[in-house]
């Protein structure tokens, strides 16, 4: 999953972001809502975590401009009244939290919005003797328990979703990495060399030769 954060307090963006990336999201922050715009116009973001109160560009304004695309919306703000909240889903948000929040609830809100944003998965993948568990982030080949990386955990999520069918490394780098990565790495593949040793014989992610990666 890929989040965009637009808010203007630097401290509790950068918060946010590091607390969802230790739960194997994406993440990406920008701190005005122009910013948020032109970074909303070149990514494909499952999810926009959206401070109401944004400088340059109203968030409400960020809100009207995206809703309805492929984005799901988290709005963010300091006033919770119940009109407040009509207001912003009335905009075409599709959730509302009020600050203070629990970062539990957050992060429960953005994993919903995000499942509402692709195509359904159920929490548990499973496909050539691998159980991955995407509730309690746990990964099992043939009962074995596989320690994975955040980033691992993230590769082989995708490859599991996508049941069998060919993902491409530049798929891989758009759902796992955020929009620092600097998109001529061969950090997909170096991450795919640990993952396949970290599951073990008999092989199960195959190289599609100029095409990507898929679980046999």
């Amino acid at each position: 999953m890929r989040v965009l954060i637009a808010e203007d307090e630097v401290v509790l963006a950068e918060a946010i972001a590091e607390g969802l990336r230790l739960r194997t999201l994406a993440v990406d922050t920008v701190h005005d809502g122009d910013a948020a715009l032109q970074r909303l116009a070149v990514n494909q973001y499952d999810v926009l975590v959206l401070d109401r109160d944004l400088p340059r560009v109203h968030g409400d304004d960020v809100c009207r401009a995206v809703a309805g695309g492929s984005v799901r919306i988290l709005m963010l703000t300091a006033a919770g009244e119940l009109t407040d909240r009509v207001h912003g889903l009335g905009l075409g948000a599709d959730d509302y939290l009020a600050k203070p929040f629990a970062f539990a609830e957050l992060v429960a809100r953005v994993r919903a919005l995000g499942r509402r944003a692709r195509p359904a998965a159920p929490p548990v993948l499973e496909r050539a003797g691998i159980r991955l568990d995407t509730t309690h982030h746990e990964v099992f080949r043939d009962g074995r328990v596989v320690g994975l990386s955040r980033k691992e955990f993230a590769l082989l999520e995708e490859l599991l979703r996508a049941d069998g069918a060919v993902v491409s490394a530049e798929q891989l780098l758009e759902r796992a990495w955020d929009e620092n990565t600097d998109p001529f790495t061969n950090i997909v593949r170096v991450t795919m060399v640990t993952l396949r040793r970290k599951l073990g014989p008999p092989p199960a992610v195959e190289t599609v030769t100029g095409v990507g990666y898929r679980i046999r």
